[in-house]
């Protein structure tokens, strides 16, 4: 095969071929697709929390008593932690000496770790209450409670910091037993498992009766909405325990001891360190996969900080700070919102099937390029959706609304829409990195790492730009998504124009 990267040509391999890649050293004989679905469970258990964050957590601190404004602040945690935890586990797993290979031991870390970090979210408010936040029942209290926002964010921080953990040894791991060239068959299992994480976790955030079912949810600090809250991430335990252990079950690692080459020569230096060096020695081709990831990334995470919290704001016009019936409304709006992003997981699990022949089709830099339009479409309708349902009606005003279906059901298409573009999203950077790493002779530890950089900045200016943008004009959250329709078009061009022209093979499962 023939790639043109970044003017380069006669690169006997790329990101979806099978044909003539060079051996890789990291997985000498390459694992069966059977044995990369099982190995990889471990996402969909990790992507499980990541959907019950996406969907719940923005709005139920605001029901602590954190206001809009600020709540955007709270999501800097995982691009901090990403660009720590994500380069440095990388690197230390590329050089792990353990009797049970490289990457299982920090998977098994990362995932005892976001156990930990969702049993202090699910009981944030019992803790808040413990600490003096009220001594009045839930039920009738109305206050701030800032113990329970305290140690709410706290958890918080631990889940992205311990997602993160668990992540990048995951890619890694798909990466060394896939071998080269099937990088994008082991990238879209992967998707799969994010697509049935997402639909299991989103399908959770809309249940609204784990306090029916388990009534011991019930206490005097947490009432309805924190027990299935609470609920959800007992549950999302149970699921990322059982998934893992079957990942670290199948995934059997060869121990590093008695290899040669990269991974040894770069036994003495640390993670970041690394990965602030490889930036500028990148793979040829790399720049231009991390330009536009950087511009799909800021388009990407107003959506991610916001989507339900849109439900229930703009569709449903609740207020989680406002009367008994606002808040409800609010409520509403973000079971709304869990079954909008169910239905996105449902097409994310399409996509993952259709993905490879589509990109052999048109290739990688069409596909990405018309996912960021897509993209692009979507968000301009969030925005003209949200003039429409507030049409007559003042943002923020104490009265209750009628929720109008027609508004209601495009809203919800919009959601289901996003579905092949998160798909893209999720496959083709960490494909295409993947195999220009493979070419180069990085580690695909640091890989992971060097293409999360990328990811991380753009969560960092959103996080840090949304919330007071938001607030600067007074709109609920549609400054937001006009900022990400502008990012999408941008974004969509430059990939047409700077991404590597590759094409792609049939992926055979006898490789």
């Amino acid at each position: 095969m023939e790639v043109e990267v970044g003017g380069l040509k006669n690169v006997e391999s790329s990101a979806f071929s099978g044909d003539g890649a060079p051996a890789s050293d990291q997985a000498a004989t390459p694992a069966s697709l059977m044995k990369l679905i099982l190995s990889s469970m471990v996402a969909a258990g990790v992507q499980y929390g990541w959907a019950l964050q996406v969907a719940l957590l923005t709005s139920y601190v605001q029901t602590l008593g954190l206001p809009h404004s600020l709540a955007s602040m709270m999501w800097l945690c995982g691009p901090v932690s990403a660009f720590i935890v994500q380069p440095t586990v990388g690197v230390w797993s590329d050089r792990c000496h353990s009797r049970f290979g490289r990457r299982r031991p920090f998977i098994f870390a990362g995932c005892l770790l976001i156990c930990t970090s969702a049993l202090v979210i699910a009981f944030s408010s019992d803790i808040g209450y413990a600490l003096g936040d009220t001594k009045e029942h839930c039920s009738v209290y109305t206050g701030k409670r800032w113990k329970a926002t305290i140690v709410y964010v706290i958890g918080f921080w631990m889940l992205d910091s311990a997602n993160n953990a668990a992540h990048a040894p995951t890619r890694a791991l798909m990466a060394d037993l896939a071998g080269p060239g099937r990088f994008t068959a082991a990238n879209a299992v992967m998707c799969l498992w994010f697509a049935v994480g997402n639909i299991l976790g989103y399908s959770s955030g809309a249940t609204r009766s784990w306090h029916r079912w388990f009534p011991f949810l019930n206490t005097r600090a947490c009432c309805e909405t924190c027990a299935n809250l609470k609920g959800a991430f007992l549950i999302d335990i149970v699921f990322l325990l059982f998934c893992s252990s079957i990942s670290l079950f199948f995934a059997k690692e060869a121990p590093l001891e008695g290899k040669t080459g990269m991974v040894i020569a770069n036994e003495q230096k640390s993670g970041v360190i690394e990965l602030l060096k490889s930036l500028r020695h990148l793979p040829p081709g790399m720049r231009p996969v991390l330009i536009v990831s950087f511009l799909s990334w800021l388009s990407w995470f107003s959506f991610f900080l916001y989507n339900n919290d849109w439900m229930g704001r703009e569709i449903h016009h609740g207020d989680p700070e406002g009367t008994q019936a606002q808040r409800k409304a609010y409520e509403n709006g973000i079971r709304d919102g869990s079954f909008g992003l169910l239905l996105n997981s449902i097409m994310l699990g399409i996509g993952s099937f259709l993905l490879e022949p589509i990109c052999r089709k048109l290739t990688t830099r069409v596909v990405w390029a018309i996912s960021n339009f897509i993209l692009f479409f979507a968000f301009a309708s969030m925005c003209i959706v949200s003039i429409w349902s507030t049409n007559g009606y003042s943002y923020g005003v104490n009265k209750e609304e009628e929720v109008n279906n027609k508004v209601r059901v495009v809203a919800l298409l919009i959601f289901a829409a996003l579905g092949f573009p998160l798909t893209v999203l999720f496959s083709v950077p960490p494909a295409v990195a993947a195999q220009l790493a493979d070419i180069g002779g990085t580690g695909q530890g640091l890989n992971v790492g060097i293409l999360t950089i990328f990811s991380v900045i753009p969560q960092v200016i959103i996080s840090v730009s949304a919330g007071p943008w938001d607030a600067l004009f007074h709109k609920g959250n549609l400054p937001a998504f006009a900022v990400a329709s502008f990012f999408a078009f941008v974004s969509a061009f430059v990939a047409f124009f700077v991404l590597p022209k590759l094409k792609t093979s049939t992926f055979s499962a006898s490789h």
